[in-house]
């Protein structure tokens, strides 16, 4: 249990978002259900979410142990672009969660992985076996998971070192007049919307994005995104941060136009990764071919200047 003592003289701050700025680790849905089933309290009183707090009040925390899990294997379809005794790769589809989560433990990769490897990592324990890196839910593309410890230290080592290259296509609003940039901006918990991430001045942890201008269309552009690190909605969050949010994204993009209506979520693809195999060492490019729905919206800006490309250009 965690005990906080409110030293502001400006009384009337919400209880939720007093414990959301103690516990950035923690989404604010996740904080006003401990505050609803009566795991924090005010002066040893249960309280609402929305109640307001006063100088030298004690707030009290108490987060419960985690409930042990069962990840069941489930007979999903996987698009597998390489597999061998220590890794698999795969073209994720879009609307697919990577891993399960509080309130969704069926359907994910981890479900499919677990019926068609049978054998994964465990280094990221029972909910994300051999899970390196992941993919948000409605973006598509490459990703590797690891079939055993040493080839996920292996894995992990590379992204994180840069040695290994992930590359991802997107369409995003407006038309960028660079035609190549790097992003350079600390990714956070956003600190007032919990289910967001923001571009913080103080905090957050650094992240840096490189981009390249393939195409102009008379609205959007079509870029080429390189991930120097890995934070979580980096590409969405630096995207958005210099004015050119993702076409079709529901979290950082305000420019609702027809063409949203005609993707599921936002318009990114993991296009390419490069990487040495785990074991052998040898250097390995996996691509992802566009999704129809991204190559649907790219024929359709096309057409709309009056010319044609294929995505081999890519």
């Amino acid at each position: 249990m965690e005990t906080y003592e409110y030293r502001s003289e400006q009384d009337g701050q919400r209880l939720d978002l007093f414990v959301a700025a103690q516990l950035d680790k923690l989404s604010r849905s996740n904080i006003q259900k401990l505050i609803a089933t009566g795991n924090v309290s005010v002066n040893g009183k249960n309280v609402k979410a929305n109640h307001r707090i006063k100088y030298s009040d004690l707030i009290r925390v108490s987060i419960p142990a985690p409930q042990p899990l069962t990840i069941n294997p489930e007979n999903i379809p996987l698009d597998i672009l390489y597999e061998d005794s220590d890794i698999i790769v795969i073209n994720k589809c879009r609307g697919m969660i990577v891993h399960p989560a509080p309130g969704v433990y069926s359907g994910t990769l981890v479900n499919a992985l677990l019926y068609h490897c049978h054998d994964l990592s465990g280094i990221n324990g029972i909910i994300r076996p051999g899970i390196v890196h992941r993919l948000d839910k409605d973006t598509s593309g490459v990703m590797v998971a690891a079939k055993t410890d040493a080839a996920h230290l292996s894995l992990a080592k590379q992204i994180s070192s840069k040695t290994a290259t992930r590359c991802y296509l997107a369409i995003v609003n407006g038309n960028i007049s660079e035609a190549a940039g790097q992003i350079n901006g600390n990714i956070g918990r956003h600190p007032v919307d919990r289910k967001k991430m923001a571009v913080l001045i103080d905090k957050g942890k650094p992240a840096t994005t490189l981009f390249k201008t393939l195409e102009h269309f008379r609205q959007y552009t079509l870029v080429k995104c390189r991930l120097l690190t890995g934070r979580t909605h980096q590409i969405r969050v630096h995207m958005a941060h210099i004015g050119h949010p993702l076409l079709g994204d529901p979290t950082y993009s305000k420019c609702k136009k027809p063409l949203d209506k005609l993707i599921m979520g936002q318009a990114l693809h993991s296009y390419t990764l490069q990487l040495h195999h785990p074991v052998t060492g040898r250097e390995m490019l996996f691509t992802a071919p566009i999704p129809d729905d991204m190559n649907h919206l790219i024929n359709i800006l096309h057409n709309e200047i009056g010319c044609g490309k294929n995505d081999s250009a890519y």
